[in-house]
């Protein structure tokens, strides 16, 4: 094996174990925020600096790469999804931690279990994790046949997030004394969302790779926005 390829498996190597501690900080997080688990949500957090640590390395890492080897066609595109998909990650690792800090904030206040039902916040949570899961498995395998699959996962999260609000004003109208609970509620299901379209953006950076194709901006989501974040 060439020195550059061993440089490039080292260089996928330190994002798949950012991506393997993001994962888990979304796991533990979702399990966190719906039990009002107080020490593993302090966890969470604490966590979070290796996950920047571990983005700050690979962006050098990558710099260098390109600077010392001059990439070009499948190598350099790969550099260049690397950077991005590290940058993404470290992204879901702070709206993890936010979640995290809310359930810390809230000293483990559990929500009604009949609200966290109808917001169905535990299927948001694994939608999203199934997301990041298959998108790690696509990379690894440079298989990009699953890319439209969990692209449109994040149409369901979107769709989740936006009869969410729904639900929500429904609740406080009968339950007023709980606005400053259900506007911080709202917040977090936004960082759902969020991560859900930090996601996909990991897998157009892989088609990118792959497939040498450029997906973002393709579309516009519902509510005026564009599809990347």
């Amino acid at each position: 094996m060439k020195h550059t390829e061993i440089e490039l498996h080292a260089l996928k190597d330190e994002v798949n174990q950012m991506w393997k501690l993001v994962l888990s900080q979304l796991e533990k997080v979702k399990q966190a925020f719906l039990s009002g688990d107080v020490e593993l949500a302090q966890e969470v957090a604490g966590r979070e600096k290796r996950v920047d640590a571990i983005e700050l390395k690979v962006d050098s890492a990558c710099e260098n790469y390109i600077a010392l080897y001059s990439p070009v066609a499948v190598d350099l595109r790969l550099v260049l999804s690397l950077i991005k998909i590290s940058v993404t990650l470290e992204r879901i690792g702070d709206f993890a931690e936010g979640i995290a800090c809310h359930v810390v904030d809230e000293g483990g206040r559990k929500m009604d279990a009949h609200l966290v039902e109808d917001l169905q916040l535990e299927k948001m949570f694994d939608t999203l994790i199934n997301m990041l899961s298959d998108s790690f498995v696509a990379l690894e395998s440079e298989n990009t046949k699953i890319s439209g699959r969990i692209i449109s996962r994040d149409h369901e999260v979107d769709k989740l997030y936006h009869s969410s609000l729904d639900v929500l004003t429904a609740y406080l109208l009968k339950h007023p004394d709980e606005i400053r609970f259900g506007l911080k509620t709202i917040l977090i299901i936004r960082k759902l969302e969020r991560i859900g379209d930090h996601c996909r953006n990991i897998v157009e950076e892989i088609v990118f790779y792959v497939d040498a194709k450029v997906l973002k901006h393709g579309g516009k989501k519902k509510g005026g926005g564009f599809a990347r974040a």
